[in-house]
């Protein structure tokens, strides 16, 4: 008896201190009731009770303190209003390797004659020469930037020399990468295992952190190296150098009692704090955009699942007030103050048709992108005929990411007079809404409920409109690939709805011609397979006997399993061609609620797999755990 009791209790012993940093910071019932039944149990060990009882005790008591330290993150106690976490502890950020020289055989040429350069110099060089192929490097506003920056890098001498981009000659820089990178993926089973050895101890050694217990996966904790700056579309600043991040350069946050990250050899941190409401774990600011960065939790981390939640909650919220905020824009449509109708005018768009409110910046700084707030004279054309319908207003202009977007949308009659009162005596430059800034409009949001932003309005619509569609596309009878399309379908509305656009992928044509290659393939399987059961047929009518039905039964099975892979193979050619300009993962992973797709899949026995990848499935394992097959957003 002894003997069976002292190993249970060193069961116990093992799982209380393994465990012991996790007590005091995620107490639960099941903790109390299992502490409980360990103080019950060691009254009957004391006084030699009897031994089913102790055994049965502290079972229940292992079993209880077992299920409290497997809790599911999501349910684990939350920290006070603004604290993000008690306890962080990481190894900073991992800074870009070193520059290599080149090698002494590979030249930069100037004016037809090689030329040595210094270090700084050559590491800039070298950003233009890997490009060398690329558009970019032809466009003018690229090559002044590029030129200017690599001025600067360079040696007085190296400066008063090299005066002219065109006369420098780097295509045997362009052509060593070239032949580096060929080599590179020409690489032995064994020298890449041995690099992919390397990457994952890295990964172990700075990819991870502590957390109030809990080691959680950091996102992107490799510093961004240095390049050159592209942009998108004809950003003013493409072509300008960005500097290597140094350590001084970084802010560390992580918590007073735990280890402070050493920084690299020879030098140290611009700051080290630790400020809890923030869940950031370093920062830094680049030297393009003065933008900071930031390096933060996996998206799979508890922070940020909890994030996400609290983020689409909001959305939810505002389905029960959005009738109240609707008929109150309606009527400042007609109000006196002139602010409050454009205001309200603003919020019908960013309502109706999910645009984003554009910030103010500086002119000649960034692209010329756009949002509500910012919208211009010129960007939209009033049409009171158009096609059939009326009071149609044509939006055309470039939004984030140099995205255009155009579309041509009937509005009320009311809204489209107060287009045209906003539109009087301004020239095509001046401001759609000159008596609104994204500040305004923002207060005002929150005025009318708290949390509330033109991004809660864009997720609300957005989910609303997958919930809607899903509703009505799916269907109980259709097998996986046509529920499938249908939620590809209901996606697509949504990516449509959020100007969700991409290019055309360059392989397009290829995919679908290998594609269309299957399809033809099958459908001569198809025809083989229908002869074969037409001469099944003749022969079973001929024999009548067992074998022959047999046989029989066997030609129709193929062809209901060709059959059912044509459909599939056709849906997916329908389902690319449909979605070759659309981008659908944007909205999956930023607007739509992931618990509509869980539900969605519970509901119509869709594996979650044919929804979210891996890498997703973790993102949003805080969605698959809390919802069932009844959630409606």
């Amino acid at each position: 008896m002894h003997a069976i009791c002292q190993q249970i209790r060193k069961m116990y012993l093992n799982l209380f201190v393994n465990n012991a940093n996790m007590l005091t910071l995620f107490p639960s019932p099941y903790l109390i009731i299992g502490l409980g039944f360990y103080t019950i149990s060691k009254y009957f060990f004391s006084n030699s009770l009897s031994v089913t009882v102790l055994i049965l005790l502290w079972k229940w008591s292992v079993i209880c303190i077992s299920s409290h330290f497997h809790l599911s993150r999501w349910e684990e106690r939350k920290c006070e209003d603004g604290v993000k976490w008690l306890q962080l502890q990481h190894k900073g950020p991992y800074f870009a390797p070193p520059y290599e020289r080149l090698p002494n055989c590979v030249k930069f040429y100037y004016n037809g004659k090689p030329m040595k350069l210094s270090p700084a110099a050559e590491e800039v060089a070298t950003f233009f020469a890997k490009m060398l192929k690329h558009e970019y490097t032809k466009k003018a506003v690229f090559r002044r930037n590029f030129f200017n920056d690599w001025t600067k890098e360079m040696t007085p001498g190296e400066r008063r020399k090299i005066t002219d981009l065109q006369k420098c000659d780097f295509r045997e820089i362009h052509q060593y990468f070239v032949e580096k990178s060929e080599a590179q993926k020409a690489l032995t089973k064994e020298e890449k295992k041995k690099l992919k050895a390397e990457a994952e101890r890295i990964q172990e050694e700075y990819g991870y952190c502590i957390i109030d217990g809990h080691r959680e996966k950091i996102g992107n904790f490799k510093t961004e190296p240095p390049g050159l700056f592209r942009g998108r579309g004809d950003h003013p600043k493409m072509g300008m150098l960005k500097k290597r991040i140094q350590p001084e350069d970084v802010i560390i946050n992580c918590s007073r009692d735990s280890k402070i990250p050493c920084p690299p050899r020879g030098h140290k941190w611009k700051e080290v704090r630790s400020d809890n409401t923030v869940t950031w774990l370093a920062s830094w600011m680049e030297n393009i955009q003065g933008a900071i960065k930031y390096v933060m939790l996996n998206p799979s981390s508890k922070l940020k699942g909890e994030k996400d939640w609290q983020k689409y909650e909001v959305a939810r919220h505002l389905k029960g007030v959005v009738k109240k905020i609707r008929t109150r824009y309606r009527a400042d449509w007609k109000s006196k103050d002139m602010k409050k109708r454009q205001i309200s005018v603003a919020l019908y768009f960013i309502d109706r048709l999910a645009l984003r409110a554009g910030n103010e910046k500086e002119k000649g700084e960034t692209a010329d992108t756009v949002g509500c707030c910012s919208l211009r004279v010129e960007h939209i054309t009033l049409h009171p005929r158009l096609g059939g319908k009326g009071n149609v207003v044509e939006f055309d202009f470039l939004g984030k990411d140099c995205i255009r977007y155009y579309n041509q949308v009937p509005v009320e009659k009311q809204v489209f007079k107060n287009l045209q009162l906003f539109m009087e005596n301004k020239d095509p430059r001046d401001c759609l809404f000159d008596r609104l800034s994204t500040t305004s409009l923002n207060k005002h949001l929150q005025d009318l409920m708290d949390g509330l932003t033109a991004k809660v309005f864009r997720t609300y619509n957005a989910s609303i409109t997958l919930q809607e569609q899903l509703d009505e596309l799916t269907k109980e009878k259709d097998s996986v690939a046509a529920k499938l399309l249908s939620y590809n379908r209901a996606n697509r509305a949504v990516a449509i709805l959020c100007n969700h656009q991409r290019a055309t992928p360059k392989t397009f044509e290829k995919s679908m011609k290998n594609l269309q290659a299957k399809i033809d393939c099958k459908i001569d399987q198809l025809q083989d397979a229908e002869k074969e059961l037409k001469r099944a047929q003749a022969e079973c009518r001929a024999k009548k006997d067992a074998k022959s039905k047999a046989a029989l039964e066997k030609k129709k099975q193929r062809i209901e399993k060709i059959e059912e892979q044509l459909a599939k193979l056709d849906m997916q050619a329908t389902d690319k061609e449909e979605n070759k300009q659309i981008a659908l993962g944007t909205s999956k992973l930023n607007y739509l609620d992931p618990r509509i797709s869980v539900a969605w899949c519970k509901r119509f026995d869709v594996p979650i797999e044919k929804i979210y990848n891996k890498t997703q499935r973790e993102k949003f394992a805080w969605a698959i755990a809390m919802a069932d097959e009844d959630f409606e957003f």
